[in-house]
């Protein structure tokens, strides 16, 4: 029988919530702050965690934090539908939590049924995530953190993120990429040395489950030098889809912004799709895209779909067009990679390995006009490589 722990500050939340679990034939513990639950994992080691963010004492970012470095397990996140929710759900996905949930920030008795069973759907998703990629990213964000810190000091700088020890266990990747990763050590920017694309190039990055660690990594590592115009459509509420840009723009050399109706991207911007709008790339001359969201129906059950997005810009872009599919359930992007593809752009898949959902991304290569497969570390490299190569660059 399948384990669960439910955490949350509210008796009337847990009782709900453990209940709907129980009547779906899961064994249920339960915590009522983040410190009591990262003793009840310690001790009883669960299948599946829900975890309330905001709590008296430890909350739940902190408690994330601790159960990952220990006793890593697969963590659902109960966020409020706020920007500071958001905040901190994005920041507890950083820290190792596999998904989140968004909730009303009052719950009432009518609220909280509707929230349980959404739950129980969410968490039957989050048991098929492969917890070994969440935690060999987790160890790789941290030792890129670490380095980050030692390379400031050795420079005299400041750095920018915090680097906790490279503590709790680690799992090495179970599979190879199918292609060759390319190097991602050092600045990427050196690549770009006298190969920069004369036409700025047009990155279409799609996700879901998982993807906002990767999104993070490829925006961080990828260099201002490209002065590529990057698409980000990552499955995320209405409610989240800003903040992950603001987030996305304090650590990246790139201007992004949450997308907007009629929005013009140069080169060196990016935008997120906003949540609860499809968003299309519009033929226009020069170097800026333009943008439509619309509120066609759903796509695959999504709004916006990453279909939407990578279909309209391989109509709209001539050159120098490149489409990721990262880790996510379903079969959104398959098409859209399709597209790229047959309109002569350069198409990656993140790999299994790293992958905690390998839904979007097999769907995507079982198309067969996925060009390179690579890890979450190796997708910034990957995108220069495809953005440069073939042949039409200044230098």
């Amino acid at each position: 029988m399948t384990s669960v722990l439910v955490v949350d500050d509210s008796e009337f939340v847990r009782t709900v919530i453990g209940n709907a679990l129980s009547d779906h034939g899961y064994e249920v513990r339960e915590a009522s702050d983040g410190e009591s639950a990262v003793r009840a994992v310690a001790e009883h080691d669960p299948d599946l965690v829900t975890m309330d963010v905001v709590m008296p004492g430890m909350d739940g970012i902190e408690a994330v934090d601790r159960i990952m470095s220990a006793n890593p397990t697969r963590i659902l996140m109960l966020s409020a539908h706020t920007e500071a929710g958001a905040d901190a759900t994005l920041e507890a996905l950083s820290k190792g939590a596999v998904d989140f949930l968004a909730k009303s920030g009052e719950t009432v008795p009518g609220d909280a049924g509707t929230l349980a069973e959404r739950v129980v759907e969410k968490l039957r998703a989050v048991e098929r995530v492969d917890l070994s990629s969440v935690i060999a990213q987790r160890a790789a964000d941290r030792a890129a953190a670490a380095a980050q810190q030692t390379a400031a000091a050795a420079s005299g700088g400041t750095a920018t993120v915090d680097a906790p020890a490279v503590d709790g266990p680690t799992v090495e990747p179970t599979a190879e990429p199918t292609a060759s990763p390319p190097t991602v050590d050092g600045d990427l920017s050196a690549e770009l040395a006298g190969d920069r694309p004369a036409t700025p190039p047009t990155v279409v990055v799609g996700a879901s489950t998982g993807g906002p660690k990767v999104v993070e990594r490829i925006l961080r590592e990828l260099p201002a030098d490209l002065d590529a115009r990057v698409l980000v459509v990552q499955h995320m509420p209405a409610s989240f889809t800003g903040r992950l840009a603001a987030r996305l723009d304090d650590l990246s050399t790139y201007d992004v912004r949450e997308a907007a109706h009629g929005d013009v991207v140069g080169p060196g911007e990016a935008v997120v799709a906003k949540g609860e709008y499809h968003m299309r790339v519009v033929p226009t001359d020069g170097d800026d895209l333009q943008l439509q969201l619309t509120e066609e129906k759903r796509r695959h059950g999504v709004r916006p779909a990453i279909d939407v997005t990578m279909e309209s810009a391989a109509d709209a872009v001539d050159d120098g067009l490149v489409g990721v599919a990262l880790t996510g359930m379903g079969r959104d992007g398959a098409a859209g990679i399709e597209a790229i593809h047959a309109a002569g752009g350069t198409t990656i898949a993140q790999d299994e390995a790293s992958s905690p959902v390998f839904g979007i991304p097999r769907k995507a290569i079982e198309t067969g006009a996925v060009d390179a497969v690579l890890d979450a570390r190796s997708m910034a490299a990957g995108i220069v490589d495809a953005a440069t190569a073939d042949g039409d660059t200044d230098g």
